[in-house]
């Protein structure tokens, strides 16, 4: 941990990525303030904030599937990073590695292998993309992954409740669907439900909790608010979905149901915001997150800020240049021009070319 200002922050100084999308093996170093990636489209600007983020989250925030991280034809790809005294590593491979059976992910703290749920804490980035824009308007599976991208890293139980519970969905589901078929028994979903039960109220909370702070925000963008439109999973709640869910061999109720709206005073914006009230809601969600993961874990995380100033007006620009200084930020860009802003002066400058 290191101090800029009078903040504490977490510092990232260098990641090196070995078959990771478009590198065979690169490293970069990065300053404790302030990194500038500057590259035309297709440079692969966003590979390295891909692969900052996996460290931080387990996952890939743009891919459907992780093995698109595993460069092409390669049978694995690995990132590692320091993170103040601490070396962490990921690995992504494709099942197969020289023949042998592989795990699909392996996660090393100072080379000892780690569980995913004590790897992730180690690496707390916030990140803003121009398709974070898409948070507003499109499905809730979005709006969940992103308040578990968030939670995931502050909070060791909420990773483990929700790896339990994410895993106590596929057994129940597939249990439903025997059900159906006549190879089971209702009386046989009791253990799952329980557990889902007591995993789930622990995700809602701490998801009611976080939308809590989000909406209790003070900063100069205001009138936003979210609503939780959670989907509460109790004993009573799955016994009146319990025909409906044998019937479509799934479970209607719970934390992975769940959504939540943004609002501008009573105006729902997805429905009916302008597209500025829309991208002014989602930096004014970034900001609320910066703050609670400083909040909650009495450190500022990095901020990585894909390409957005393409997306931004001079107000919002603003906004975002004011947030330069107060913890590391590395930012990526295809506009060259922007190392004349003041901000920039004494900013550490990767240069990308295709």
């Amino acid at each position: 941990m290191q101090r800029i200002g009078t903040r504490a922050c977490m510092i990232l100084s260098s990641v090196t990525l070995d078959n990771f999308r478009s590198y065979p093996k690169q490293t970069f170093q990065f300053s404790p303030t302030t990194t500038l990636i500057i590259g035309p489209n297709t440079a692969g600007k966003t590979n390295i904030l891909e692969a900052i983020v996996f460290l931080a989250t387990g996952k890939s925030f743009r891919a459907d599937s992780d093995r698109e991280m595993i460069a092409w034809n390669e049978e694995f790809g690995r990132v590692s990073a320091v993170v103040g005294d601490t070396k962490l590593e990921a690995l992504v491979t494709g099942g197969i590695i020289g023949g042998q059976p592989a795990p699909f992910k392996k996660y090393l703290v100072n080379g000892v292998s780690r569980r995913l749920v004590d790897f992730l804490g180690n690496l707390r980035v916030v990140l803003f993309w121009p398709e974070h824009l898409a948070l507003v308007t499109q499905s809730p599976s979005l709006r969940r992954r992103y308040l578990d991208s968030v939670l995931m890293q502050v909070d060791r139980e909420y990773r483990r409740n929700l790896l339990s519970y994410e895993r106590g969905i596929r057994q129940r589901n597939s249990l439903l669907e025997r059900i159906k078929e006549g190879f089971a028994q209702r009386s046989q979903l009791l253990f799952w439900d329980q557990l889902l039960i007591k995993a789930g109220g622990y995700i809602t909370d701490k998801r009611a909790q976080y939308i809590d702070f989000v909406n209790n925000f003070q900063f100069s963008i205001r009138n936003f608010q979210l609503m939780y439109d959670k989907s509460v999973i109790s004993e009573n709640r799955l016994e009146q979905y319990a025909m409906e869910e044998i019937a479509a061999k799934a479970t209607l109720v719970g934390p992975h149901r769940d959504d939540f709206i943004f609002y501008k005073q009573d105006k729902e914006l997805s429905k009916f915001g302008s597209r500025g009230e829309q991208r002014l809601a989602v930096l004014w969600l970034k900001l609320a997150e910066l703050s609670y993961i400083q909040n909650e874990v009495g450190e500022r995380p990095i901020l990585l800020l894909d390409d957005i100033f393409s997306e931004l007006d001079s107000v919002h620009r603003s906004l975002v240049f004011d947030l330069i200084g107060k913890q590391q930020t590395i930012i990526t860009s295809a506009e060259s021009d922007i190392l004349g802003e003041n901000k920039f002066v004494d900013a550490t400058v990767i240069k990308l070319a295709l």
